[in-house]
């Protein structure tokens, strides 16, 4: 048999099936977009807030140990 081309027996898409085609692939990349953007902001904001935890531990001295509360001897 001859090699046929591919295409010979494959059903072409109509255009409703283009149409949301194209719809799918856009929101898939403003979501995929939006994704990068949240994770990305997130690791800033992790980047900050550890930073800033450093600097709090930094100025705030250590507490000395205190002694605990004396209790009272209990009354027969």
């Amino acid at each position: 048999m001859k090699n046929m081309p591919d295409s010979v027996f494959k059903p072409k898409p109509n255009s409703s099936e283009l149409k949301s085609d194209l719809t799918s692939r856009a929101a898939r990349e403003i979501l995929e977009g939006e994704k990068a953007a949240r994770e990305a902001k997130t690791e800033r904001l992790r980047q900050a807030r550890l930073a800033q935890e450093t600097i709090e531990a930094a100025k705030t001295p250590a507490k000395p140990a205190t002694a605990g509360r004396k209790r009272r001897a209990a009354r027969a």
